[in-house]
């Protein structure tokens, strides 16, 4: 068995790898064959659960029993943050849109302080700075603010910071692990999302779900699938045992080479100010990293000290 620290650094890894390419394949469908966006997220829960049940049977873990009522939160909040961002990026400029999602880490950092008593160090908070004035660069020409769109934009960052936020608390709260918890909130999110499909998407008609589509569009809507169960996956065990934070820098880093992947493998361009803005918000997540060792690392020391 991998210890505790090796599983973390497998599963940032798979989560890094996974989150890149479901982006290309996800785009893929979207461009390719106009495959609908909230059908294939309910999609990728469904897989995620199938996935589960298989971990289960083969005895990778083992599911507890939990009270709906408690879990229903945690999936409430994310077909809000599904159904928020798909209407702030509808509303909005890409530019806005991008902007907005980099807001969730201070939103998270606020609800912690405030809310759940958590403390930051002041350098920890100023590496939020250079990320900032990084995505706001990435997306100067593209940010236009609207009534409507900043709306949605604002109820999409807070929904989506407690949904962050209440995937690490609930696996504390609830004495379960990320397959545990992941386990009942899967089928129930994917379960939510099919009354909000029913309203917003076609279904039997052309371009809807259930309409005619090739074989290579259902193949590829497979891999979508596959590749979303380890995109969850490791998402909450990564939160699980680090911090909605440390997950958000995550995302960023991931923001910064999808820009980069989009410019080598479609040939999207790539202008000085993106660069710059990628190089600052590259420094900002390694300050970040290093700051938060330095202050975990302080930690464990005043602990020790304390034990001798």
């Amino acid at each position: 068995m991998l210890s505790g620290r090796y599983q973390l650094i497998l599963s940032l890894s798979i989560n890094l790898i996974s989150s890149i390419s479901i982006v290309f394949v996800n785009k893929w469908l979207y461009v390719k064959y106009g495959f609908p966006n909230i059908s294939l997220t309910c999609f990728h829960f469904i897989a995620t659960y199938a996935g589960l049940q298989i971990c289960a049977w083969l005895g990778v873990f083992r599911p507890k029993r939990l009270e709906i009522v408690r879990v229903l939160p945690l999936s409430l909040t994310f077909c809000g943050f599904v159904v928020f961002t798909n209407l702030s990026l509808q509303n909005n400029t890409v530019g806005t849109y991008q902007l907005a999602k980099v807001l969730t880490t201070p939103c998270i950092v606020l609800i912690h302080v405030y809310f759940y008593g958590r403390r930051y160090s002041t350098k920890v908070k100023l590496t939020i700075i250079p990320i900032f004035i990084g995505a706001f660069l990435n997306s100067y020409y593209d940010v236009m603010f609207n009534m409507r769109g900043t709306i949605y934009a604002g109820i999409g960052v807070l929904v989506t910071s407690l949904y962050q936020i209440w995937v690490g608390t609930k696996q504390e709260e609830l004495d379960v692990n990320s397959m545990q918890l992941l386990y009942y909130q899967a089928p129930m999110s994917a379960l939510l999302l099919v009354g909000v499909i029913v309203f917003v998407e076609p279904v039997f008609a052309q371009g809807g779900v259930f309409g005619s589509w090739s074989i290579s569009a259902l193949l590829a809507v497979c891999l979508s699938g596959i590749i979303a169960f380890s995109v969850n996956l490791s998402i909450f065990f990564i939160i699980g045992k680090t911090s909605p934070v440390t997950y958000n820098m995550i995302g960023h880093l991931k923001f910064c080479i999808t820009l980069l992947g989009g410019y080598l493998i479609f040939e999207d361009s790539l202008s000085v100010n993106q660069l710059l803005g990628i190089a600052l918000t590259l420094s900002g997540i390694i300050l970040y990293t290093h700051f938060k060792m330095a202050d975990q690392r302080r930690k464990a020391n005043r602990a020790n000290h304390v034990n001798l």
